[in-house]
Formats: C-alpha cells, structure tokens, sequence
C-alpha cells in the first residue's frame, strides 16, 4: 500500500457513528460474497443503532479491499431465535471505523445500513445464495 493510499484509507477509518449503540437486535451475524472475490465473508454483529448496526471486522481482513462506502450489497442474516428463518436483506456500506472503545483490537468496525425491510428477491439474476 503507497503512502497516499494508506492516508486515504485513514482518512475513512475516521469515528462516522452519530448515536449511541446498543447491543439488541434480532440479528447476530451476516455472510456475504463480492463479485470479485470466491471468497463468503462471515461476521458478527456488533452494535446497533435505530439506522444500522455496524459489524466487527479484523482490520487484516481481505474483506477490506473490496468494501467501499456507499457500496450495496445483498447479505444473509442470521436471527438470534434458531426458529426464525435467516434474511437476505440488501444492505449499504455506511461507514468503516476504528473501534474508538478499543475494546476490539486489531479491529474496525463497518458500518452498515438494510435498506429493504423485506427479503430481497432469490431467484433475481445476479443473486447467489449462500449454504
């Protein structure tokens, strides 16, 4: 990474969260694919917010590299209660932040918002279900 590429990076790595978290939620974690990438990304969530819930990422992850702010992606979510079933819910990058509690090191913290309130279409071309 070129120096103007890590300042950059620093730059977005910026406190962006605007309210206080909290940790309720009906969702625990998230799994998602980028084009680019083979690779399935799974990950906790973190905290929440009444606009997003932000997930806990190790900032070695390769993850990273393909993560933009504003970028949409279709994720699976799984539901604290077993009996619920999981959601692929279309979801925005809102922001990627250091953990300023630093109760996480070594980690960042990815903002994100749902923006659909119901399941995203399976079937849609271009959607790929995850096991």
């Amino acid at each position: 990474m070129s120096t103007s590429e890590g300042l950059i990076m620093e730059k977005e790595l910026t406190e962006r969260r605007s309210e206080p978290r909290s940790l309720k939620d009906e969702y625990y974690g998230v799994n998602f694919s980028i084009d680019e990438s083979p690779s399935v990304y799974q990950f906790l969530i973190w905290d929440t917010s009444s606009k997003g819930r932000s997930l806990l990422v190790r900032e070695d992850s390769d993850v990273l590299e393909h993560l933009r702010i504003g970028q949409v992606l279709n994720m699976k979510y799984y539901r604290k209660d077993p009996a619920k079933p999981v959601e692929f819910l279309k979801t925005e990058i809102r922001h990627i932040s250091r953990d300023v509690d630093g109760r996480f090191k070594g980690h960042l913290l990815v903002g994100v918002e749902i923006l659909e309130g119901h399941n995203i279409d399976e079937k849609r071309p271009g959607h790929r279900r995850f096991a």
